[in-house]
């Protein structure tokens, strides 16, 4: 039951077969058993998450039929839920949310009820989830390993069975990152696509919202009922309608290097999955082709800058900063050398960089990259470094994911094996802007065709 996954389990509860409150009492039951082993969570709200369950209960048997009814879930702890601390994974947030986000009003609309909130690093800013404030959170597929970052806490509890879905944020890669470590199904969906507001006050249309699950199909019910949570229907959305489809023959792009002329730097089991991969597509009717991306020298700076400048208005916006980690702080230093003055030219560059890299798209339907260049690094690599020796080991074993928030395009991280020492493999799939159905569609093929979601990690 822990792993049937969301749309099973919405499934059960409409047909009466399993109460929500079951479903509820049974996460709650799996996190007290495994989650001090995982540290995946920073709070549980047992009580609140009940009495929810039993009003769900209520919704069924007046014939409610909203998409998610009973469904358990667990949101990343920098995404509001009222009455809550969102402490971002630092120590140095103190004020409580006044009212949920938007995202979590709609699942909540939808029918599903919030067990806790998930662990990340400190403001999100490393792929891997440790903090002072929170401690080091572990992959269930070896506690030795990193859950991946910033959402790693979410990629744990789905990967463990302690929720059947996380909503997680993407950045630079957090979502997809710690869904490939923990073998699980993450998107990053079009910039813009699911609702922000209150975090959205940033501006930033590089971070997004989305869902980590353990299969496609179930990323594809959470997206339509977040974007359409008054639909007190069972009936498909569109993008579950995608996810069920069989796909067109698409031209698919392959890059195994990010920036171009760094090949060489994927370790064996990461290049076998990014070959088999592509070869598995061909053998399914797709034409694939070698590509590169078109990334520039002269791109960096732009990157670097409206990152850079985005880190310090997020410490800037921190209650006590004084409690910030040490790592942070430095990190947040160079943003003092990008003036507000010129962000507006970064963001020109920035554009003109976008149609040139959307030029892959007009020739191919979907790239195909890695995600990150050997699977889960130890946990705690990092730990007691500084912020430039962390940042530049962070490029050499993540690059390939920020440029798509730069663009804004849907990617997602998509299951692609196991290493030999038994680790997830993944590849990305990246597809053109506001073309999720592409992406959902062939993964969803991929999964047909060598189904992941079965597997069950030592800590389960």
């Amino acid at each position: 039951m822990a792993f049937e996954g969301v749309a099973a389990g919405a499934q059960l509860v409409r047909r009466g077969e399993v109460s929500a409150r079951e479903l509820v009492e049974l996460s709650l039951a799996r996190i007290k058993r495994l989650d001090g082993e995982l540290n995946a969570f920073t709070a549980v709200f047992a009580e609140r998450a009940l009495a929810d369950a039993d009003r769900a209960d209520e919704r069924r048997a007046r014939g409610d039929r909203a998409p998610l009814l009973g469904v358990p879930i667990a949101v990343k702890d920098e995404i509001d839920i009222a009455g809550e601390v969102t402490s971002r994974g630092t120590g140095a947030v103190m004020a409580r949310a006044p009212a949920d986000a938007e995202v979590v009003a709609r699942l909540r609309e939808a029918g599903a009820i919030v067990i806790g909130k998930t662990t990340m690093p400190e403001l999100g800013l490393w792929p891997f989830t440790e903090s002072l404030t929170w401690g080091v959170t572990r992959n269930p597929w070896d506690v030795e390993r990193t859950a991946g970052g910033s959402s790693g806490g979410s990629a744990a509890a789905v990967a463990a069975g302690l929720v059947p879905m996380a909503i997680g944020a993407d950045g630079a890669g957090s979502i997809r990152i710690p869904a490939a470590c923990c073998g699980l199904f993450g998107l990053k969906p079009q910039s813009g696509r699911v609702p922000r507001a209150p975090h959205d006050r940033d501006g930033s249309h590089w971070i997004c919202f989305g869902p980590l699950t353990r299969s496609v199909v179930d990323t594809a019910l959470v997206l339509d009922a977040i974007l359409a949570p008054s639909a007190a229907t069972d009936a498909p959305g569109a993008f579950e309608r995608a996810a069920r489809a069989r796909p067109r023959r698409l031209r698919v792009a392959v890059s195994d290097a990010f920036p171009a002329g760094t090949r060489g730097t994927l370790s064996d089991d990461v290049g076998r999955a990014l070959r088999d991969t592509a070869g598995l597509l061909r053998s399914l009717g797709h034409e694939v082709v070698e590509r590169d991306i078109d990334f520039r020298l002269l791109d960096v700076p732009i990157l670097l800058g409206l990152m850079f400048h985005a880190i310090r208005d997020f410490v800037g916006e921190i209650e006590r900063p004084q409690r910030l980690e040490r790592r942070t702080r430095a990190l947040a230093r160079p943003g003092a050398l990008v003036p507000h003055a010129t962000v507006p030219r970064l963001l020109e560059a920035e554009r003109r960089m976008r149609e040139r890299l959307g030029r892959l798209f007009t020739e191919c339907d979907v790239l195909l990259t890695p995600v990150m260049s050997r699977p889960a690094v130890p946990a705690g690599s990092m730990e007691g470094r500084g912020a430039t020796v962390t940042y530049l080991w962070e490029t050499s074993w993540v690059p390939f994911n920020v440029l798509w928030n730069s663009t804004g395009q849907p990617a997602a991280s998509v299951p692609a094996g196991w290493s030999a020492t038994g680790l997830p493999l993944a590849v990305q799939l990246v597809a053109r802007h506001d073309d999720e159905t592409s992406l959902l569609t062939l993964a969803a093929q991929l999964e047909r065709e060598r189904p992941w979601a079965d597997r069950r990690p030592p800590v389960s």
